[in-house]
């Protein structure tokens, strides 16, 4: 079993200030160690799950947050960003007989994460046909283009209500939630236990539930915080200024508007 896991920051235990999420900062330190042992656990319950072979995509910032030297012998650790529009999930293809997403959090324009973004802090919001959409939803649609189920979710209760609503037989482990700018965390080693535990569930079931639909057609609105963006970016290829701050981009084939968010956000 090939299985590929995408680990964001901003949803892992414990972390609350944008501090804790930048590299350059003292704080980091902490939680780039915190989000390496949320992935090993993840590692660690996919292998007991079945899996023989692990991608991993550090998918936070810089793409350099996780310590590989903690990671299972069986782990191969994407580092960076190769500009390609599968951003948070690089390399991910056909092969892969599941996804995993760990660490992620809420999307722009909640209030579920007092870090909730999505993709960067330039927009209020993202919509996709009408509703608010997170980097979870963005990729998991990704990996559902490919035909790869998308069994296990870790991050906020924001995200991970999210993620049920989408397809309720994802395995979802909510780890804090958001409260105004503060958050309540689980404890950070039982956060490691029911990721591992979590996971290896996730992959002793029928993965083929976990599969998501991908609607037919796709109107995408952004939503920046400043009107000179929307008026700039309103310049892309059959993109529509339909507000001041916002912009609209439709299209029926999902690998559009994947280049059209590349570009727009």
């Amino acid at each position: 079993m090939k299985v590929y896991i995408s680990a964001d920051i901003e949803g892992v235990t414990g972390v609350t200030h944008w501090d804790e999420t930048e590299k350059t900062r003292a704080d980091h330190k902490e939680f780039a160690h915190q989000v390496t042992l949320e992935v090993k656990a993840a590692c660690e319950g996919t292998i007991k799950g079945g899996a023989d072979e692990i991608w991993i995509k550090d998918a936070h910032d810089s793409g350099r947050n996780i310590d590989h030297n903690l990671l299972p012998k069986n782990t191969k650790l994407i580092r960076g960003w190769s500009g390609h529009i599968f951003s948070m999930v690089q390399e991910l293809d056909e092969t892969f007989d599941a996804a995993i997403f760990v660490g992620y959090h809420s999307s722009g324009g909640t209030n579920t994460n007092p870090l909730s973004h999505t993709m960067n802090t330039q927009a209020d919001y993202i919509k996709l046909n009408g509703e608010i959409i997170s980097e979870f939803l963005i990729h998991a649609y990704i990996a559902s283009y490919l035909k790869v189920p998308v069994v296990f979710l870790s991050g906020d209760l924001g995200i991970c209500d999210e993620a049920k609503r989408i397809n309720e037989h994802i395995m979802t482990i909510p780890v804090k939630e958001g409260i105004g700018n503060s958050t309540i965390n689980i404890h950070p080693q039982l956060a490691i236990d029911l990721i591992k535990n979590g996971v290896e569930k996730s992959l002793k079931r029928n993965l083929y539930l976990c599969n998501i639909e991908l609607p037919e057609e796709f109107e995408l609105e952004v939503r920046y915080r400043e009107h000179a963006i929307a008026y700039r970016r309103s310049s892309y290829p059959n993109v529509e200024q339909i507000g001041p701050k916002t912009i609209r981009f439709t299209s029926k084939d999902y690998m559009e508007v994947l280049k059209a968010i590349e570009f727009l956000v």
